[in-house]
């Protein structure tokens, strides 16, 4: 029969070995140090470009796991307006009461990573996440911790597959106060492996009804600010995370079912980080290119609606840029969409795409230097 970590005389316990991490510590820190390097080079705009999108992919990302699929335009309007950035003609953006939740939940992580880790911010996190204290059609437990067993079962009915099963709930409060304490301890142990072990643990217990990934990598993330100590985040965990979502399972899967130590994780949770870091260095190259195209339109006067549409054109569009997806985007009429449209034909910044056809479509005359 399968032992599970929380099981095992030793636990909570967590061993493993340093040394054996060292190399891929290194590595984690040198591709930091490049990122952190470029970033020092540019302007606010880029940074605060670079900011918003990961702050927008790491809420998104979060909850996509969770297979929760969020609006990235009421995600971005919602974390400018948090974060006093331009939002870039997203102000009007409608965010629902649980996409606010979820971005204030991410950054309350990052924002006021110094902050203690207590049950009751906790409790706020998981009723941000759950505000009108359901699950999809099922009533939950919110801002309180789990009252019943719960088992993490895959398959099809009749022939289900248990990966793991937590802690009896009556553990629960107990379990939970040790990890809370060991979080704001002081230990001589690498932040960024901190960050990895605390993630683990916290999923080990698994603490409430619903939701425990998602504030399971809120927690990864105040640790990671806690490391790098700035709120900024320049990369996103969960956004690499969903990339490799099934070796994610897998590694948490083999992590609880205990067998000795848990170098294996640390060693994976270190490599997806880097892996985060080197993704951002392709949003920082766009984070570069859109700031390089405004400033070549910044003697332009541009509607919102018009930021809006181009800011999406140097994100790269899918498909053809036409009156009607203007329309669409911007929520206006088809005569104002051509208007907009003319006026930045105009103004030298669209031109008409050459292949014709029965729906004309416009692309981006200016390009980055």
């Amino acid at each position: 029969m399968k032992q599970y970590i929380h099981e095992k005389a030793e636990w909570p316990e967590l061993k493993y070995d340093g040394n054996a991490l060292s190399s891929q510590l290194t590595r984690l820190h040198r591709a930091l140090g490049r990122l952190f390097g470029k970033l020092d080079t540019l302007g606010f705009d880029v940074q605060n470009e670079l900011l918003l999108s990961a702050v927008s992919d790491e809420v998104v990302t979060s909850s996509e796991i969770e297979g929760e699929r969020l609006n990235r335009a009421s995600v971005r309007s919602s974390a400018a307006k948090r974060l006093g950035i331009d939002s870039a003609g997203l102000a009007d953006v409608y965010a629902d009461h649980y996409t606010e939740g979820v971005v204030e939940m991410a950054l309350d992580a990052t924002q006021n990573y110094s902050s203690p880790v207590t049950d009751e911010r906790l409790f706020g996190w998981h009723t941000a996440l759950f505000p009108a204290g359901r699950s999809g059609i099922h009533r939950i437990t919110v801002g309180t911790y789990r009252t019943h067993d719960v088992s993490i079962v895959s398959g099809a009915f009749g022939r289900e597959k248990v990966h793991y099963t937590a802690p009896a709930p009556e553990r629960v409060p107990g379990e939970m106060k040790r990890l809370l304490e060991w979080l704001e301890s002081e230990q001589s142990i690498d932040a960024y492996i901190k960050a990895g072990i605390a993630h683990m643990w916290f999923e080990a217990i698994h603490p409430y009804d619903d939701g425990n990934g998602r504030i399971g990598r809120a927690i990864a993330d105040l640790l990671l600010a806690r490391a790098e100590d700035s709120p900024i985040r320049y990369y996103s965990l969960s956004s690499q995370l969903l990339k490799e979502r099934k070796a994610y399972y897998d590694e948490l899967e083999h992590a609880t079912s205990y067998s000795g130590n848990i170098d294996r994780w640390i060693a994976w949770f270190l490599g997806i980080l880097e892996r985060a870091v080197e993704a951002s260095e392709e949003k920082l190259a766009l984070a570069i290119r859109k700031a390089s195209v405004f400033a070549q339109l910044s003697k332009a006067a541009l509607n919102d609606r018009q930021i809006l549409v181009l800011s999406k054109l140097i994100d790269g569009f899918e498909g053809k840029l036409t009156t009607s997806k203007w329309g669409k985007l911007c929520k206006c009429s088809h005569d104002t969409a051509l208007r907009d449209i003319e006026d930045l034909m105009e103004k030298d910044i669209l031109l008409r795409s050459p292949e014709g056809g029965r729906s004309t479509s416009y692309e981006l005359r200016c390009r980055s230097t």
